[in-house]
């Protein structure tokens, strides 16, 4: 095989993988009231802190009009609240409440328990080959 297609054979391979496992991760929820965009919303707040909307939408990648509707939601469920911007009048300050962290949390916590899991039915070389490639996907992602 030349060394091209043994590339593009490990991009799929890889993207096959990444792609199941998120779906098997993603299988770990205990809770399903509120969607995946919902999650990911809490999530980002939960790793960057209190953010104004426009914040939330550009680290989530969706415009401020559908992050409004998410924000609203996530107030509804009690997971996420909204307070004046310190500094700027036409801002709020979006954040987590105590609800949301303790969904977070929970998520969380099912999700690494499925993986710690899988993790024991591994050899420990095994696992250090995931540790390396876990760091080197990270790397990648950041791009």
């Amino acid at each position: 095989m030349a060394e091209n297609e043994a590339e593009q054979a490990l991009a799929s391979r890889l993207r096959l993988a990444v792609v199941r496992l998120n779906r098997r991760l993603r299988a770990q929820r205990i809770h399903s009231t509120i969607s995946l965009t919902q999650v990911s919303a809490l999530s980002t707040l939960h790793k960057c802190g209190p953010l104004t909307p426009g914040e939330l939408a550009a680290r989530e990648g969706v415009q401020p009009p559908s992050m409004t509707r998410v924000i609203s939601a996530l107030e509804e469920y009690g997971y996420a609240t909204r307070r004046p911007h310190p500094t700027d009048g036409r801002q709020a300050i979006v954040e987590l409440s105590d609800a949301g962290l303790s969904y977070i949390n929970e998520e969380v916590s099912a999700r690494e328990a499925w993986l710690d899991e899988r993790l024991a039915e591994l050899t420990p070389e095994e696992r250090g080959v995931l540790s390396r490639a876990s760091e080197i996907i990270d790397r990648m992602a950041g791009q």
